[in-house]
């Protein structure tokens, strides 16, 4: 076979990969977020408190957390196809579960998917970034643009799965979904993409990063995820409240949530077109920041579901850039490390909605605990600034 022919095999092959990828993180965006529109459902059904609602995101994370640290053993042992079969299966079965009558089931349910989340997610992201090469940023973007496309329907399919009596048929169809995304990866290839650039021997071509660094980053991948999955997950509970009951609107205000997620993830590579990464991403937090405490002061659900889109918004081009940035200065390094900074994510997608939940009970308002996300949003701000010698590289 000649090398042109070898050279468009691999297109072809890549191309099929990333079509899963895509399709797969859309799923995912429909697992990790499909908590927030449930929570009502559950508080209602088992007569929760904020503390014991919480608890299901918080076990959702705790999977995730176990999952990426599995996802990074087996990419180092195997490659990345067991931890993305295994992802998928275990996220199908989870949602299949989720509508139990009994609370413990849905809690195992919630397990199971967050561990099929926390399995996917690493490999996912580091090989898109991989086959990006120096610009992979505009396209960890789009993937993530798939990942918002999933969270910013599932509000809408459970509500309308809600009215209907369909609650049960829209799981199964996830848990298809995922099946055949499992049997789909098992049948493509997943070779590596090298780019001319980056052929220097490691040691030349990335050098050595400092432990701070390392720790700023692993502190940004926490309060990141902390803050998206909180604002995520309570936005449908602060609505019910501001209505004072469940209703479509509450029920579908994490959607407005992910469409800015989503809505800034498609275009955000127009935008680091003109700006830098860091620019970009110090706006970003600026608009999260700003848009949290407008959710706040909110007294009536138009104003909230503004901030909630606002928040939505400035959280979208975030976490692809800290991927990016990852990759770029990690290099080779990078499926190491990231194992790392993935697992750290996963622990702050479980803090953050819990510990906006004990500081809700606590003070008896969940819009004081929204001082929680804010806090973290300014923080990161912070954060960025510190490593902007770095990050303007």
């Amino acid at each position: 076979m000649s090398e042109q022919n070898v050279a468009i095999t691999g297109k072809e092959g890549h191309r099929n990969v990333l079509v899963l990828l895509f399709a797969g993180f859309v799923l995912s965006g429909i697992a990790t977020t499909i908590v927030g529109p449930m929570l009502p459902i559950f508080i209602k059904r088992w007569a929760l408190d904020d503390g014991q609602a919480g608890l299901f995101s918080t076990v959702q994370f705790l999977g995730a957390l176990c999952g990426t640290v599995a996802s990074s053993a087996l990419a180092g042992w195997r490659g990345y196809r067991p931890p993305l079969f295994l992802g998928y299966a275990l996220m199908g079965g989870g949602l299949a579960s989720l509508n139990a009558d009994a609370h413990l089931v849905a809690l195992a349910a919630t397990a199971a998917f967050g561990l099929g989340y926390g399995l996917t997610t690493p490999g996912t992201n580091l090989f898109v970034a991989e086959l990006g090469g120096a610009r992979s940023a505009p396209l960890l973007n789009q993937l993530n643009f798939a990942w918002g496309a999933g969270a910013m329907v599932c509000s809408p399919l459970i509500a309308l799965a809600l009215k209907r009596n369909g609650l049960g048929m829209l799981l199964a169809g996830s848990a298809v979904f995922g099946g055949i995304l499992a049997l789909g990866l098992l049948l493509v290839s997943f070779s590596a993409q090298k780019h001319e650039k980056d052929a220097r021997p490691p040691e030349a071509a990335f050098p050595a990063i400092r432990w701070g660094v390392t720790v700023a980053m692993a502190a940004m991948f926490f309060i990141y995820v902390a803050m998206e999955n909180g604002i995520g997950i309570w936005s449908a509970e602060y609505a019910k409240r501001l209505a004072n009951g469940i209703s479509g609107m509450t029920t579908r205000a994490p959607m407005f949530f992910y469409a800015g997620l989503t809505s800034g993830r498609a275009y955000a590579p127009v935008v680091l077109r003109r700006l830098s990464e860091r620019k970009t991403v110090l706006g970003a937090l600026s608009l999260a920041s700003a848009a949290t405490a407008l959710l706040m002061a909110s007294r009536s659900l138009p104003s909230a579901t503004v901030a909630v889109f606002l928040a939505g918004l400035g959280c979208a081009s975030i976490y692809p850039i800290y991927i990016a940035w990852l990759s770029k200065w990690y290099g080779v390094r990078a499926k190491h490390i990231g194992g790392f900074l993935f697992a750290v994510a996963s622990l702050g997608g479980a803090s953050g909605p819990w510990l906006i939940g004990f500081v809700s009970k606590h003070s008896g308002s969940l819009r004081v605990g929204l001082v929680v996300p804010l806090v973290g949003a300014i923080t990161l701000i912070g954060l960025v600034w510190m490593l902007r010698r770095r990050a303007a590289a």
